[in-house]
């Protein structure tokens, strides 16, 4: 797989992920949740740390978090140009560009939302507002994407949880948070196929890499 198609791929992703974003952001007040199916809803939160809602405490936790996720795309993002280079598989290309393009959607919420956003705290957040929520690089990473696929009740002889409500799937996510999830999975299940080496691999226009 050559560069072009998986930057294509990585540019596609982003900009599902951004429209996504600024759509829920311009027209949902945070915490407003809209049924689709019963299975499927969209509830508008807002993120302020890492996967599942895990923050890192301090005055500076997020700004560290933001710089890792900074150099962790710089690091992705050689990954996949040297895997290129190298003719590596295509099952390994297309899951770095997932891998990339998930962590720079959220990247790009991190480090602008709170300066180009206005607060969505019971009211509709306006696109490049004169009263920005945050400050540059402290950002709130926009989730929408909920599955509660079917609720019920832990049995009383359940160890720990026995007797206590639960419900599947109780995550809350975005576009990039999937590509992310996606290019892990190919990693996981395709993992032989992605780490083959194709030692003939042509773009497609038939020139090769170069």
């Amino acid at each position: 797989m050559s560069l072009r198609k998986a930057y294509l791929l990585i540019f596609i992703i982003l900009l599902v992920d951004q429209v996504t974003k600024i759509y829920i952001k311009t027209n949902f007040v945070l915490g407003e949740e809209h049924s689709v199916f019963t299975w499927f809803k969209i509830l508008f939160i807002e993120n302020e740390g890492m996967a599942w809602g895990t923050e890192i405490p301090g005055t500076y936790g997020k700004l560290f978090l933001t710089v890792f996720r900074l150099l962790a795309v710089v690091a992705i993002g050689y990954w996949l140009w040297d895997s290129v280079r190298k003719n590596y598989s295509t099952y390994l290309i297309v899951a770095i560009a997932l891998i990339l393009a998930g962590a720079f959607g959220n990247i790009i919420d991190s480090v602008f939302y709170g300066v180009i956003f206005n607060s969505s705290h019971g009211q509709l957040a306006t696109l490049f507002s004169d009263q920005p929520y945050g400050t540059l690089l402290y950002g709130k990473v926009v989730d929408m994407l909920y599955f509660p696929l079917f609720e019920g009740t832990f049995p009383a002889w359940f160890p720990i949880w026995g007797g206590q409500e639960f419900r599947f799937f109780n995550a809350i996510f975005n576009i990039a948070d999937m590509a992310i999830s996606t290019g892990v999975g190919i990693l996981i299940v395709f993992n032989k196929k992605a780490f083959h080496k194709e030692e003939n691999q042509l773009d497609f226009d038939g020139k090769g890499l170069s």
